[in-house]
């Protein structure tokens, strides 16, 4: 008796369990054709990427000396410590390249975070970001972005992704460009 008992619940939780995956498959994205039998095959309906593509030279994005991080001071208080209203950082920069007709296009990213300062409130910090391509002494592309980001608390950072999606320029011969992104406040103010 108590093995059919015992039997039974198993069967039960077996059944219950086909049932919720049977509900489950139901409610996927994919209307019908689950395992891509027949003609409707998307995978076949994207373009392949070809070896070479995946081969072909995109220029690695790195930071310059000292674009890594960006102050925010409270009025008059410039490079006073207690007045920093946020740091910003960089931590970490990516790219995809693309060729298409002689022209390379590139989609540089920039990751990273806001730390309110001894000054700070919640609120939008403006960071200008610059990305840049340069071959020898010769700049292809260069683009300065006034990037914002929202800060909701005063105590806690507050992590960013900035994409510059519009980097183009010829296509290079060689393997001789590079991209650079970071902070770029301007030449300094004069004092007066």
């Amino acid at each position: 008796m108590e093995f059919r008992l015992n039997n039974s619940r198993f069967i039960k939780g077996f059944a219950f369990s086909g049932f919720i995956l049977a509900v489950a498959g139901c409610q996927s994205g994919d209307n019908g054709n689950v395992l891509n039998v027949g003609g409707n095959n998307k995978a076949a309906a994207e373009p392949k990427v070809l070896e070479s593509e995946l081969r072909a030279y995109c220029p690695l994005v790195t930071l310059r000396e000292g674009t890594a991080y960006f102050n925010t001071y409270a009025k008059g208080g410039q490079d006073d410590p207690t007045k920093v209203l946020y740091q910003a950082s960089i931590t970490d920069v990516t790219r995809t390249c693309s060729n298409a007709g002689g022209t390379m296009t590139i989609n540089v990213a920039v990751a990273g975070k806001v730390v309110p300062g001894p000054a700070g409130a919640p609120g939008n910090v403006t960071m200008p970001i610059r990305v840049a391509v340069i071959r020898g002494d010769e700049v292809l592309y260069s683009q300065l972005h006034k990037h914002q980001v929202a800060v909701g608390h005063a105590s806690a950072a507050t992590q960013f992704v900035f994409n510059d999606q519009s980097v183009s320029f010829p296509a290079p011969q060689g393997t001789d460009v590079q991209v650079f992104a970071g902070y770029d406040e301007g030449p300094p103010k004069k004092q007066q």
